[in-house]
């Protein structure tokens, strides 16, 4: 088996207990390959996690690959009685994953197709011959024989042009040796039809068995698609976190385009101070005028005093974000050391082997 094409995605299965929770099987993304077995004209879903198997399926015609989300993905295996899903890095990796499926579970059907032709092919009853001798049909590669069955048809046709000749033209010893081969050829006819009814009896019960299933993973699927439904709810209202934090940073910046006009104002305010002290002369002719311009600053500091208890409040909520978003920051950094520690050491343990 060789991989044929290769991605790398978070591995899950559903819990056996619930059927409802998905159980993480890697810590961290590894690698899902599609594998081709041209002995069996198979192909498989294989994943490792160091030595263990962590996926291991085979695509059978009634598999179906589902997209639950952006960057989610699920598979039934009636065969491992599980589910498995994928998770991830973007939703282009989904979709080229999902085009694979699809088209390896194409080749997988006909490739069975194939199959159920040449099991016809020997399930055709034997017909009789117009001298009376038993024509029996080749044994295809597909049925399981022993080795003599497998080779019994070719030294049976080898006998074919001899079966049939003028009455009387053969010794007795002769005919005998072929009834004796066409007795062998019906023995193994025999076995090999009650192989085939046996395989009928067993896919039957396994029909029945995957219809159950069926109806379990739909079920399934209505609660996924539940869970999907919350999830959406959910992400509508950091959406709403994000539009009410948008509007506190516009709320910001109008305060503070605010206080600095404010500020040009006070600077107005103690120019004109600095320019009535120096007027000395004038100053019984400005009493007025500096009574009225220190009331209104007087206004303006009260103006001020609000405006910076407002601009305290607000800079303590963008310290607080800050804070808090510098927290997420050296949280996501150690889980990306973490990430690049873990791939250096798979890397060197790689090269170990």
């Amino acid at each position: 088996e060789q991989p044929i094409f290769s991605t790398r995605a978070h591995v899950f299965q559903i819990d056996p207990n619930t059927k409802k929770n998905w159980v993480p099987t890697s810590k961290h993304a590894v690698t899902v390959s599609y594998f081709y077995d041209s002995t069996r004209n198979v192909y498989r879903i294989i994943s490792l996690d160091g030595s263990k198997a962590i996926i291991n399926s085979t695509i059978t015609p009634n598999m179906t690959f589902t997209k639950t989300s952006q960057k989610f993905g699920q598979w039934a295996d009636s065969r491992a009685n599980t589910v498995y899903g994928l998770g991830f890095s973007s939703e282009h990796h989904l979709s080229k994953f999902a085009e694979k499926f699809q088209e390896f579970k194409e080749a997988a059907r006909i490739a069975k197709e194939k199959s159920h032709e040449k099991m016809e092919l020997t399930s055709t009853p034997s017909q009789e011959s117009a001298g009376g001798d038993i024509q029996s049909p080749l044994t295809p590669e597909s049925i399981n024989g022993t080795d003599d069955e497998r080779t019994m048809p070719e030294v049976t046709q080898n006998s074919e042009p001899r079966a049939e000749p003028t009455q009387n033209a053969l010794p007795f010893t002769h005919s005998s040796t072929i009834s004796k081969h066409w007795e062998a050829e019906l023995a193994a006819l025999k076995g090999n039809n009650a192989k085939l009814t046996a395989a009928l009896l067993e896919s039957t019960a396994n029909v029945k068995q995957w219809k159950q299933q069926l109806a379990a993973y739909q079920e399934e699927a209505e609660r996924l698609h539940k869970r999907v439904t919350e999830l959406e709810c959910v992400s509508s209202q950091a959406n709403a976190v994000h539009t009410h934090k948008t509007e506190l940073n516009q709320t910001i910046q109008e305060l503070e385009a605010t206080l600095k006009k404010k500020e040009e104002e006070i600077e107005g305010l103690k120019q004109e101070i600095e320019n009535a002290r120096e007027l000395q002369a004038q100053r019984d002719s400005l009493t007025q005028k500096l009574q009225e311009v220190e009331i209104r600053n007087k206004d303006l500091e009260g103006q001020l005093s609000d405006l910076e208890q407002r601009l305290e409040k607000s800079q303590n909520e963008q310290e607080a974000f800050r804070n808090n978003l510098k927290t997420l920051l050296e949280i996501l950094d150690g889980k990306i050391f973490e990430l690049t520690e873990l791939r250096d050491n798979l890397a060197k343990l790689i090269e170990c082997s």
